[in-house]
């Protein structure tokens, strides 16, 4: 009997098998449509109606052929009863692990904004390759426990891409809100992160958990340790840093075309 796509799946990570094949499908994670629309107007993507998704979710996705790759753009769509986009971690894993099991992606990419702290050497407008996820709001004070809450984890090493392209390469903090509380900031420091987002480490634990190499792009909206009200800061820049993450997340595809992953 032949073994099904999932055994096959396994069997390729086990044996480093996959990521000497060539790229051919990649999922891109976005939280925001403010986030996704610059990326799925440049690869000139289609929304698909027929949903591969579970019915009754709000989640959106985009697909087409850009160069050699099949392209996905996933977005968890907005929240039926307030109409914002459904941002956080909840969202992000839930989508994430429903998209990997429906589009089976070579490499998924979550690119998106994120605040970023001026004492590390963050600015409106950078963007940052992800090398390490960490969560701060998950505190369990139990031993074993605390570790498990902060969730480290490092990302799949891509130093090809990064010398490329001369990204900044940072460690994120992903909590699910947009303020910072005092336990929060000590949670980031601890983390020695230099942005924080709202879905990173979500994503990557769910590419983890299937061993699907994954690339986080983080583009600076605000400084968290600057002199502007955060949520005031963030709308005033993201259409702007949006456009700069657009560029940089294009740059970064077009390396990828006719590579394999551990050619990243």
């Amino acid at each position: 009997m032949a073994p099904s796509h999932d055994d096959k799946a396994v069997s390729e990570v086990r044996d480093g098998s996959a990521a000497k094949r060539p790229i051919s499908n990649i999922l891109f994670v976005i939280a925001m449509q403010t986030e996704a629309s610059p990326l799925v107007e440049k690869f000139q993507l289609t929304e698909q109606p027929d949903s591969v998704f579970p019915e009754g979710v709000s989640w959106v996705r985009y697909s087409g052929k850009y160069n050699d790759l099949n392209i996905d753009i996933v977005c968890p769509g907005k929240d039926k009863t307030l109409g914002v986009d459904c941002v956080g971690t909840v969202s992000a894993a839930l989508l994430t692990y429903a998209s990997i099991q429906a589009l089976r992606p070579d490499l998924i990419i979550n690119a998106g904004t994120a605040g970023g702290f001026k004492a590390k050497g963050a600015s409106i407008g950078d963007v940052f390759l992800v090398s390490d996820v960490a969560f701060h709001d998950r505190r369990i004070p139990i031993p074993v426990f605390d570790l498990y809450g902060v969730g480290a984890r490092e990302m799949y090493s891509t130093p090809n891409l990064a010398k490329e392209l001369s990204l900044k390469v940072c460690k994120l903090s992903t909590g699910d809100s947009l303020d910072m509380t005092p336990e929060d900031e000590a949670s980031i420091l601890a983390n020695n992160a230099t942005v924080k987002d709202m879905e990173g480490a979500a994503v990557a634990y769910v590419a983890d958990l299937f061993k699907v190499p994954a690339i986080l792009l983080k583009a600076v909206t605000d400084l968290i340790d600057g002199e502007k009200p955060t949520a005031e800061e963030f709308l005033q820049n993201l259409a702007s840093v949006t456009s700069a993450l657009d560029q940089t997340t294009t740059q970064v595809v077009d390396f990828i075309s006719g590579k394999c992953c551990a050619d990243l």
